[in-house]
């Protein structure tokens, strides 16, 4: 069949592709974004039951409230509203908790908190916050906007001065459990510090995991665990409508089959139906890594080195997510987490660690540790008037991960245990649920396969120049003019537009003609890098 040609072709309207398609657009290339649902936002969606809103993916995104490249695409003026609800996140440990250790409306108040569970607690958290204002804008720019993150690390030197950015340099690098044991005396503030990390995939034992549990930890402090109103949905319908008012053309129920590929270079897709689209700049690609390289891409333009380090790739754990539909608020013995955005339910720090443990050696782990969403509590528009929309999400081993394998069932068992312990009597609130396993996970978003939703393990070995394979890192692949721009790149997974960001920057840099040279240099170089055989 006969096609068309534009300047780019984004493939995937995902919030990473609708992100680069505005921003592309904005620059005045001719956008064309082709997404194989019937709606887009990808892991971002809502649908409703029975009146409930029901988010399908994540439902909170405090790193999106805070990311400079949402903010600067002024989503509020097509339809973004952001909730932010306080305390934004309670963790309860276990049924004896009457109360719940809480990030409360201001940080005094959280450090007073605090205090009562062990003195000096409250100042620590006061100094960890007074850190984060410092740090907030270079490392929110380092980790959003720009690979390799040469400026943003350049002004957080600045900003702290050489002895201090070593010691920052190392906190990073912690593990939450060590971060929490070297800050705080008390329970409370560890168990807040572990159970914010866990937004991650990472181990509490793993390097980096504490810059994981610090982020968000301040960002809940400082922005809340914010929400769209109205849905997740809500938002990708907002980034649309920003691409498309910026001239892109997006086209849904359009799914491609694969990406032309002459001479080194990507020169367009051909769609499903049989049409092909001619890319004259760029092809950016907001897909898994694996989708990429192993579906879209013709075989013979994918080196053997890189399919060999796909074959290395490693997902995040498989998720199961329970959603309910509560005739009522959900009755928790600990009083704070009656009123939260999100709360942190099952296990206490220490507990946390064999936790994490057991999901990487393939086993069920006997007790669940959920991060729960009160969506209603947050935003009363998601459901009828006293009822309760609600979610809460585990993580089950690699292993079994069908829709109706044991594990699966094991671990649904395990969350509603956990429930029947935390908050007697809510299984006489339900009115429905829609439990969603990691196959129909993968099912409604192929991009997360075995329901991976971080799209890649975020330890420390696939960040970087390792994220998604060994190479210079960031949106830049082994071919001229095709660029990734999913959360399989840095800065990875969250709702924050950071990798559309760098890729569409990438693609423009690329199509300048001073910079033409130094763009094929780099491909030629990530060539270099991914096409032997990995020897180690």
């Amino acid at each position: 069949m006969g096609g068309r040609s534009v300047d780019a072709v984004v493939v995937g309207a995902g919030h990473h592709g609708l992100v680069a398609a505005a921003l592309l657009a904005d620059a005045g290339w001719d956008i064309a974004v082709h997404e194989g649902r019937d709606r887009a936002g990808g892991a971002v969606a809502s649908r409703t039951i029975d009146g409930f809103v029901v988010d399908e993916f994540s439902s909170y995104h405090p790193l999106g409230k805070a990311s400079p490249v949402l903010q600067s695409l002024d989503l509020e003026q097509y339809g973004l509203a952001w909730v932010d609800h306080r305390p934004a996140v309670v963790h309860v440990a276990d049924a004896e908790d009457a109360e719940g250790s809480s990030i409360r409306a201001t940080a005094e108040d959280t450090a007073r908190a605090l205090d009562e569970d062990h003195p000096g607690d409250g100042d620590a958290w006061l100094k960890l916050f007074a850190g984060w204002l410092r740090v907030k804008e270079p490392l929110l720019d380092a980790l959003l906007q720009g690979w390799p993150p040469v400026r943003a690390g350049v002004r957080l030197a600045s900003r702290l001065g050489a002895p201090e950015f070593l010691d920052f340099a190392r906190f990073a690098l912690l593990p939450s459990h060590q971060l929490g044991r070297e800050w705080f005396g008390g329970r409370r503030a560890q168990d807040l510090l572990a159970g914010n990390a866990v937004h991650a995939d990472v181990s509490p034992l793993a390097p980096v995991s504490g810059l994981m549990g610090f982020l968000m930890a301040m960002l809940a402090q400082d922005v809340g665990f914010a929400a769209p109103r109205g849905g997740a949905g809500a938002l990708a319908q907002a980034v649309a409508s920003r691409a498309e008012h910026a001239g892109a053309l997006v086209e849904l129920g359009s799914p491609v089959a694969g990406i032309t590929v002459s001479g080194g270079r990507a020169t367009g897709v051909r769609l499903a139906d049989g049409t092909t689209v001619r890319a004259r700049r760029a092809v950016i690609a907001d897909v898994s890594a694996p989708a990429l390289y192993r579906d879209l891409l013709p075989r013979d333009a994918v080196p053997a080195g890189v399919l060999a380090r796909m074959d290395r790739f490693t997902w995040d754990p498989p998720t199961l997510k329970l959603n309910l539909l509560l005739a009522g608020p959900m009755p928790w013995r600990a009083s704070r987490a009656r009123e939260a955005a999100v709360v942190h339910a099952g296990l206490s720090h220490a507990e946390l660690v064999r936790w994490h443990a057991d999901i990487a050696t393939g086993k069920v782990p006997e007790r669940a540790f959920c991060l729960v969403g009160q969506t209603t509590t947050t935003d009363p528009t998601r459901s009828p008037a006293g009822t309760e929309s609600l979610w809460a999400y585990t993580h089950l081993p690699l292993v079994d991960v069908g829709s109706g394998g044991q594990a699966t069932e094991e671990s649904l068992g395990t969350v509603e245990a956990m429930f029947d312990d935390l908050a007697p009597g809510w299984r006489d609130l339900e009115q429905g649920r829609w439990l969603q396993t990691p196959a129909t996970l993968q099912e409604a978003d192929p991009n997360l396969l075995h329901g991976a939703v971080g799209a890649g393990t975020s330890q420390l070995f696939q960040q970087g120049p390792w994220r998604p394979i060994t190479g210079l890192g960031g949106p830049f692949t082994h071919l001229d003019g095709l660029y990734l721009a999913s959360a399989a790149t840095h800065p990875g997974g969250g709702v924050h537009g950071g990798a559309g960001f760098n890729a569409a920057r990438a693609a423009l840099w690329g199509a300048n003609r001073w910079a033409r040279p130094l763009g094929r240099a780099t491909t030629r170089a990530q060539l270099l890098l991914q096409r032997p055989l990995p020897r180690f």
